[in-house]
């Protein structure tokens, strides 16, 4: 039998999303967010173990795999991200539930969990940077504004042109070549190159950092400084698991120094795993967010 059943749900936002779902209805709800360049299958070795008392839903988000790619920059910003996130909650009939982001799923899920503490009553947050931590390292810190040019490539118009030239294959060596062992999603390959493939796909994924706000200085760059990093930033107002794998090369410890003061109610787990902990280190996943959860 299948782990989990894929099925296209349209939405109010104006996007279908393919999405896994997993577990019994009846069950405590649980939605896990994938990041940059994957889906719904980042967590394909965590759905099935945490559907075991959970009722699991893990879209496909915008723009990835076989889910809708609505045209332009602007459909990509964050809110829109959010409002997809709260109408599929609304689709399933979920009040409140507990939400888990990796990566650019994570981002979305500081934002979402952050606004909107009367659904989302607790955050896990897997590998993903707290906003205003990121915003103030990619000023502070040099060594995790080096690790994060790569945005601003992907934020070339020509990014598209580039992967064109050297081949989805490249670019999925590339993709991962520095995060992780290569041999550990060897048998994932032909799924990424299929989903990458799809028409608009590749623009779509790259739309995510060209709408975000996040400002990447260059390395030569003394930029002037946005007041609001050296002001008050609004706390975590549920509590909220950070698992962290320490081997990130695109996260740095930088992301960690301070945390507690934007999350009152912080767990923090770190793991002998790179940056894409879901598929690296799965049962340690499990067990920190097992841990974690009340009894």
């Amino acid at each position: 039998m299948p782990a989990f059943t894929l099925t296209s749900i349209p939405l109010p936002t104006g996007v279908t999303l393919d999405v896994a779902t997993a577990g019994d209805p009846a069950n405590p709800p649980m939605i896990l967010l994938h990041g940059f360049p994957e889906s719904h299958r980042t967590w394909r070795h965590v759905i099935p173990q945490l559907a075991t008392d959970h009722f699991v839903i893990a879209p496909d988000q915008r723009g990835f795999a076989r889910s809708s790619k609505p045209e332009g920059v602007d459909a990509y910003k964050p809110a829109h991200l959010v409002a997809d996130l709260l109408a599929l909650a609304d689709h399933f009939g979920l009040t409140t539930f507990t939400l888990v982001g990796h990566d650019w799923g994570g981002a979305i899920a500081w934002m979402a969990a952050l606004n909107n503490p009367a659904r989302i009553t607790r955050l896990v947050i897997v590998n993903a940077p707290h906003p205003f931590i990121f915003q103030k390292t990619l000023f502070d810190d040099m060594a995790q504004r080096e690790a994060s040019q790569y945005i601003t490539a992907f934020r070339n118009p020509d990014f598209e042109a580039h992967i064109a030239r050297i081949g989805l294959p490249a670019f999925f060596k590339s993709s991962f070549l520095r995060h992780t062992d290569f041999d550990r999603i060897a048998d994932e390959k032909p799924i990424y190159l299929d989903q990458w493939g799809q028409s608009g796909a590749l623009t779509a994924m790259l739309n995510w950092y060209r709408a975000s706000p996040i400002i990447v200085p260059a390395m030569d760059e003394t930029p002037t400084r946005p007041a609001f990093l050296d002001g008050p930033f609004p706390p975590m107002p549920q509590p909220v698991l950070v698992v962290w794998g320490l081997g990130d090369a695109a996260l740095l410890p930088s992301q960690l120094k301070g945390l507690e003061r934007y999350v009152p109610a912080l767990t923090l787990v770190k793991v002998d795993a790179g940056h894409f902990v879901p598929w690296e280190a799965p049962d340690a996943v499990v067990a920190a967010i097992r841990g974690w959860l009340p009894s």
